[in-house]
Parts: structure tokens; C-alpha cells; sequence
């Protein structure tokens, strides 16, 4: 089936878009925005993609859901539209980048800037219904997903992978560590960070410093 994604990413997924799996996933998702509210917007759906090529990739921070609050999702990971409220878990992030890299607390919380210099976002699951969250799990979303990783960590060489919590780390159990760097660290949500297990991971100033030592650009925060 033809699939509106980014054309450096449909050599790499094409197959899955054939797949039976991946039909009745299409089907799913298109009588959900049919039916009800769904989010990020159609459009926006593949936005991680659209906005990082295969080519630029350099670091994938892995998320689950996208947010399920009215127009909060833009369809990359912790991101939320311009002028939108910063979610707990987002909030927790820009703490951290304070503390690592002592970068100002951003007033805007769209983190397409970090997408268009090769942060993949990527959700396991990219869709979801309005006010529910989980809703569109376990409907083809995540063997989409894990396709993407181990294509990721099979074709290229001196990924960050940035895994918090633990779904992210179970679903980053196929990258290839002898490739690439993979850093773990709790989850950002008010739960986790609280409990200690979120501050203090230096995570972007580890990600940085690793791809200085590759020869490639830092990520600016």
C-alpha cells in the first residue's frame, strides 16, 4: 500500500507496508479518525520520519504513546505543539537538560529542532484516541516500530539510543550494542524522576560527547 512517509525511509520500510499486519493496521487507524478523535493529526502521523531522514539519523530517543490531551501530540515523542502546555514528563526532560548542559528551561516545548539535526522521536505507538490513552496498542503499531529499530541498528553504525523506562528498554532489546551506544536511565514521568531514577542520567551530554568522538555534530539542545 502507498504510505505518505518520507522518501528516504521507503526503501528501508516498503516491505512492512505490504504486510498483512500493516493493512489491517491502516484499516484500524483510518476508521478510528473517522470515527472519533484521534491524535497527532493525519498529517502529522509520521512526522518523526518526515523530519529525520534514514540518511541523518544520529541519536533515537524511543517513547510509547503519543499524548492523548487535546493537540498536545505533533507526532514526535515528548513533543508537544507550539504555545501547548509542557506535559510532567516533558517538564522532567527540560529539568534535565538544565542540570547537563545548563541549557535555559525552553519556553516552547515542540522539539522539532532536535528532529531536524537527527533526533529520531519515535513512539511505539503512534496514533491514539483522544482522552484514552493505550488505545491504539497492540493493533500493528509496535511491530512497525520494532522494524524501525532493527533496521536502525542493522544498516548504520554509532547510534545513540536514549531508553527510558522500562518499555523502552525492553523494546530496545534488539539494537546491537558492539554498534552503537544505548543509555538507560528511568522514565521522565513525575513517578519515576521523583523516585530518583530520572535526574542526574546525563543523558545529552553522554549522547554529545559520544558523537564528537564519531566525528559527527553534537545535537544542540
Amino acid at each position: 500500500m502507498q504510505v505518505r512517509i518520507s522518501t528516504s525511509w521507503k526503501p528501508v520500510l516498503q516491505e512492512e507496508f505490504g504486510k498483512d499486519y500493516f493493512e489491517n493496521l491502516a484499516r484500524f487507524v483510518k476508521s478510528e479518525y473517522r470515527a472519533c478523535r484521534c491524535y497527532p493529526p493525519g498529517n502529522e502521523i509520521f512526522a518523526a520520519f518526515d523530519h529525520c531522514s534514514f540518511e541523518d539519523v544520529k541519536v533515537v530517543i524511543l517513547g510509547q504513546d503519543p499524548y492523548h490531551g487535546k493537540d498536545q501530540a505533533n507526532g514526535l515523542c515528548f513533543s508537544v505543539h507550539e504555545g501547548i502546555s509542557h506535559p510532567p514528563s516533558l517538564i522532567n526532560i527540560f529539568k534535565e537538560l538544565e542540570l547537563d548542559v545548563q541549557k535555559p528551561y525552553p519556553v516552547s516545548g515542540d522539539l522539532t529542532h532536535w528532529a531536524d539535526q537527527g533526533v529520531l522521536l519515535l513512539n511505539a505507538t503512534l496514533t491514539v484516541r483522544e482522552g484514552q490513552a493505550a488505545s491504539h496498542q497492540n493493533k500493528g503499531w509496535e511491530n512497525f516500530t520494532d522494524r524501525v529499530i532493527e533496521e536502525l541498528s542493522k544498516e548504520k553504525k554509532g547510534l545513540v539510543f536514549l531508553l527510558w523506562g522500562g518499555y523502552a528498554k525492553r523494546k530496545g532489546r534488539v539494537i546491537d550494542t558492539s554498534r552503537h551506544l544505548v543509555l538507560t536511565s528511568g522514565h521522565p514521568s513525575p513517578l519515576s524522576a521523583n523516585r530518583g531514577y530520572w535526574f542526574g542520567n546525563r543523558h545529552f551530554s553522554q549522547t554529545n560527547d559520544y558523537l564528537l568522538s564519531k566525528g559527527k555534530k553534537p545535537i544542540d539542545w
